[in-house]
């Protein structure tokens, strides 16, 4: 069977989808596979007790309450309009952005939000004469999140800069390191002088490795964005004020040029697949059409469940007394566990900052860490190897590139900790026979 370039580029073998396909083989496994690999939440008793008790109030309306009004009908392409209108009320209260309702859509996921805004500032544009210009979306500190490399429908458009490297301390002890902006690349960058940029993305915390933009570097991008006049995104999945899995003492912004991406999956409900973009009333335009188009509505249901809990800021709460505490315990018991295996050896850590991964690098790795990921995938151990995460960027000559993992820290304990006890013995025997 034939499919077109477009459905080729769509069901060829990606980085994204081998990651997908590994996790639901290991769920499907009849003996044990630790789960490192992936970025599924995890699950918090406290948490879900609080999900569950939502869920139970929608059944409780009865036949025509929330429950059955929010499987039963459409919203409109925006998204339900009660859950934006709630959101509107949250952010407005805790950043006093002076929001309405134009300014927030909803989509079926944040990997949904970022295939419409990658494909609406980035690809094929024409100029005030006529003529095609191919813009990409500017990533200025690479390694960058591995969804992000193959959302766009005519080709892959993404100029990615490498990042500044230094040594740091943490919590008084030596093998952390963190990256930084070089934003001397970023200004010297001739497709950003001449009109080939069409945004700028960054996640923070950043997936995969943690690390926090600091304020100085959220506002020299601002600037850079505006100067440029194009959009700044910013991939808030893992920030505050939900989950708030960031550790710095940090300020989120926004105004009418910044994009900023939220998701429920973080916050412990990746199954109702909901995103959250705000943005300037024509981008927010341009998504809901996209949902028309695309979905006819997103879905209602993940809206139902998490519209009391922002009403009432109960889930600020729990992402600030609970979510965030309890993946701070699982970053700082994770890296004992590294240095126990490890601490000999030539392996770094970055900072961990925030996010639910520890990204470790391996310095002059024997293998590169694709090879390293096959090796421990045949010890029932899941991780991910560095090489993904770098669209628009060519990595040939830069071998940090290939000598990284991205490891989960949100499994139980006991696959933690048998995770990297077997990522210890597999890395230690490659660097002792060389």
């Amino acid at each position: 069977m034939k499919f077109s370039k477009y459905g080729q580029q769509f069901t060829k073998p990606s980085s994204l989808s081998q990651i997908m396909d590994d996790l639901g083989d290991a769920l499907r496994s009849e003996t044990p596979v630790y789960l490192l690999g992936g970025g599924n939440p995890a699950r918090i008793d406290k948490v879900n007790e609080a999900y569950l008790a939502s869920y139970k109030s929608l059944e409780n309306d009865g036949i025509n309450g929330g429950a059955i009004e929010s499987i039963a009908n459409y919203s409109n392409p925006q998204g339900d309009s009660k859950f934006i209108e709630t959101l509107v009320e949250f952010f407005n209260r805790h950043y006093d952005w002076k929001l309405t309702s134009d300014n927030i859509a909803l989509t079926n996921g944040s990997q949904n939000a970022f295939f419409y805004l990658f494909n609406l500032f980035g690809g094929r544009f024409e100029d005030d004469q006529g003529q095609t210009i191919i813009k990409s979306i500017l990533l200025p500190l690479a390694p960058e999140y591995v969804g992000y490399g193959d959302v766009q429908i005519d080709g892959k458009h993404f100029i990615a800069i490498k990042p500044e490297i230094e040594e740091v301390t943490h919590e008084g002890e030596s093998g952390f390191y963190k990256y930084h902006v070089d934003f001397d690349a970023i200004r010297d960058l001739p497709a950003l002088k001449n009109g080939e940029i069409g945004a700028i993305c960054c996640s923070r915390p950043t997936n995969p490795t943690g690390n926090v933009l600091t304020d100085e570097e959220i506002a020299t991008l601002v600037d850079i964005a505006k100067q440029y006049e194009v959009p700044l995104i910013i991939d808030n999945a893992y920030g505050e004020p939900f989950p708030n899995v960031i550790y710095p003492d940090v300020k989120l912004h926004w105004d009418s040029n910044t994009i900023l991406c939220f998701s429920l999956s973080k916050i412990g409900l990746p199954g109702v697949r909901t995103g959250i973009v705000i943005a300037c009333p024509e981008v927010i335009k341009a998504v809901s059409s996209m949902n028309a188009m695309i979905n006819l509505a997103p879905t209602r249901f993940g809206a139902a469940i998490a519209k009391p809990l922002f009403a009432d800021d109960t889930i600020k709460q729990l992402c600030d007394e609970t979510i965030k505490p309890f993946y701070a315990a699982k970053a700082k018991q994770a890296v004992q566990w590294l240095k126990a295996e490890l601490g000999d050896y030539p392996m770094f850590i970055h900072k961990p900052e925030g996010a639910i991964f520890l990204w470790v690098w391996f310095k002059d790795l024997p293998i590169t860490t694709a090879e390293l990921y096959d090796r421990l995938k045949e010890k029932a151990t899941l991780i991910v190897p560095s090489e993904y995460f770098y669209p628009g960027l060519d990595t040939k000559d830069f071998r940090h590139a290939h000598e990284c993992i991205r490891m989960s820290i949100a499994a139980d304990d006991h696959a933690l900790s048998s995770g990297i006890k077997i990522i210890g013995e597999v890395v230690r025997e490659l660097y002792d026979n060389g």
